[in-house]
């Protein structure tokens, strides 16, 4: 180990090899003190060295070898063998377990006393590789998830409840009792969410078994509990949490509480509902600490983010952003408030429930159960004098033509509608009872949006198309067109829980009402569709989801998903399926 633990002067080794200038040392030992960053993360922040160079420098002058976790199989057992807070601490993760030992990737190995520490926390001997701080830390954020720790917790509660010697009504009830084992398991609970950046918790008993499944990025993971017991323990603290009947298990009930998990606020809305062994849960979380999203991240193209926000820059009319649930509607509609969200502009929200908070907007929570609904607080709110009006969705024909009425009167309007495309937006708004003459007036755009997820940048490579997707590819952008680009796909990694995806990203279509919109809509409104389909600035959504697939962001396969039902609606095909559906579609508009 005397090689592996030798101590160098990093800035010297770097200047000896003619990497760095003494300028270049004294600028990143500037950057050190001031930052109390690393030198080596100090001089790649500087863009003095790659972080690749570095490490590759590294390991040979300690005689170790440079591993990327990309291309590991990392064993959670293993490296829940070094605690979460001793691994961010001294910047070490536990990779391999073998006869000789344990394998401890260090971002750092030439520090003496993070390799003393770590020895004494794992107990037997270890060997050191190089590997990387930001993938580290990436790691980390993945592979130290709560899932043993919240079986553990889960089996004390049902031990706890099978004893009969706790009144179970009364420790829920105690607000002291932070450290009972039903408090630490749904701390452990939403702590695990928030790590793995889940949007929702969903609780379900089953016969023998408990089922926790989050969603992240849209797809649910899962985790049993054996034993029934603790879910009736985890219902009805939720229950009194929400401020809910614990009492009334045969009706759904919803409620809402905001819950402290480690540095973060977490708005928690919840859902009950009877099902054959109890009842089932579902609580959306809504992290108040993270930020909100500017337009420019939530992957608009550049020319469609522009003509958006040259469309919320008016000071009247409406502005609708469609989709079906999930699809990230309400996000984009807070990041377009948040933009033009000023000292001198009244804005005023009408949202069930909100969502977010944010400083200088008067927000408006519906409650139906109280008459408070979205007419009568859009009664209300034109009355107070706003300049921007939100409403959180136009659920029937008085909000719709109240919300019409307002954007014709001086006031934009922004709004949501459950629709799968733009143009279908404008026949939703006249089933529900709106004058065309109305809609052509007041209505200035719509934005209709999905979520496709991103293929994981760790483990991508280019892949070879199946029968399938040549037929679908072919249909939509012609044959000459289809071995021009090499499509993606993630095989599955760390990072990525094998999945091959990891985040998700917006795309989108828009469309923008014009004269030739508008007097289609007035004269014929059923040939709302080709009119705007026949846009010369209408680029579908299935395009700006295939341009994504093309740069290799996502993969076809989640074109193809996200894509179903636009490609009929688009051509008027929605009769046909399959083939005869695709033999319709038209070439790429723009």
């Amino acid at each position: 180990m005397s090689v592996q633990r030798k101590r160098i002067r990093l800035g010297d080794l770097l200047k000896s090899e003619g990497i760095i200038t003494e300028a270049q040392l004294q600028e990143a030992l500037a950057r050190q003190k001031q930052t109390g960053q690393k030198l080596g993360r100090a001089l790649t922040d500087l863009g003095v060295i790659s972080e690749q160079d570095l490490h590759v420098l590294l390991s040979k002058h300690l005689g170790i070898d440079y591993l990327e976790l990309a291309n590991l199989q990392l064993d959670s057992a293993v490296v829940g063998l070094l605690p979460e807070a001793q691994a961010r601490r001294y910047r070490a993760l536990v990779l391999h377990k073998d006869k000789r030992g344990l394998l401890v990737g260090m971002a750092d190995p030439s520090d003496l006393f993070a390799y003393d520490e770590i020895s004494r926390a794992v107990g037997q001997p270890i060997r050191v590789a190089l590997i990387s701080e930001s993938e580290l830390l990436r790691t980390i954020d993945v592979l130290y998830r709560n899932t043993d720790e919240i079986t553990a917790l889960a089996a004390e509660v049902d031990e706890q409840l099978a004893d009969g010697d706790v009144q179970l009504d009364s420790l829920l009830e105690d607000e002291q009792a932070a450290d009972a084992p039903i408090i630490r398991l749904l701390q452990s609970m939403f702590g695990d969410a928030l790590k793995s950046k889940a949007s929702d918790i969903h609780i379900e008993p089953d016969e023998k078994v408990l089922r926790v499944r989050v969603r992240v990025d849209g797809e649910l993971q899962e985790q049993i509990i054996e034993g029934r017991g603790v879910a009736s323990a985890l219902v009805t603290r939720l229950k009194l949490m929400s401020g809910l009947d614990i009492s009334e298990k045969r009706l759904p009930q919803d409620g809402r509480f905001t819950m402290r998990v480690e540095d973060h606020s977490v708005d928690v809305r919840i859902s009950t509902m009877p099902i054959q062994h109890g009842e089932s849960l579902v609580l959306r979380l809504l992290d108040q600490s993270a930020n909100l999203l500017q337009l420019d991240e939530l992957g608009l193209p550049a020319d469609l983010r522009t003509r958006f926000e040259r469309l919320i820059a008016h000071n009247n009319g409406m502005v609708l952003v469609t989709g079906p649930t999930g699809s990230g509607k309400t996000t984009t509609l807070y990041s377009a408030l948040n933009q033009v969200n000023r000292a001198g502009c009244k804005i005023i929200t009408a949202e069930d429930p909100v969502e977010y908070r944010l400083e200088r907007i008067n927000q408006v929570g519906i409650n139906s159960r109280i008459g408070l609904d979205f007419a009568r607080v859009l009664r209300t709110v034109l009355r107070q004098d706003p300049d921007i009006i939100l409403v959180g969705e136009m659920r029937d024909e008085e909000t719709v033509e109240i919300g019409l009425r307002a954007a014709m009167t001086g006031h934009l309007v922004f709004s949501t509608l459950h629709t799968i495309s733009a143009a279908g937006a404008v026949h939703r708004l006249l089933d529900m009872g709106a004058p065309p003459y109305l809609v052509a007036a007041a209505l200035h755009g719509i934005l209709a949006q999905r979520l496709v997820r991103r293929v994981c940048e760790h483990c991508r490579e280019p892949v070879q198309l199946n029968p399938h997707q040549r037929v679908w590819l072919e249909a939509l952008i012609g044959l000459e067109q289809l071995d021009q680009y090499q499509f993606m796909i993630g095989t599955g990694c760390n990072y990525c829980h094998l999945t091959g995806y990891l985040g998700r990203i917006g795309v989108y279509e828009m469309l923008e009402m014009d004269g030739n919109l508008t007097e289609a809509l007035r004269t014929d409104p059923d040939s709302f569709v080709s009119a705007a389909n026949a846009s010369p600035n209408f680029k579908p959504l299935v395009h700006c989801a295939l341009d994504y697939a093309k740069q290799g962001v996502t993969s076809l396969d989640e074109v193809i998903r996200v894509s179903g039902g636009l490609v009929q609606e688009m051509t008027g095909t929605a009769g046909l399926t399959g083939g005869r559906a695709l033999e319709h579609v038209a070439e790429p508009v723009g």
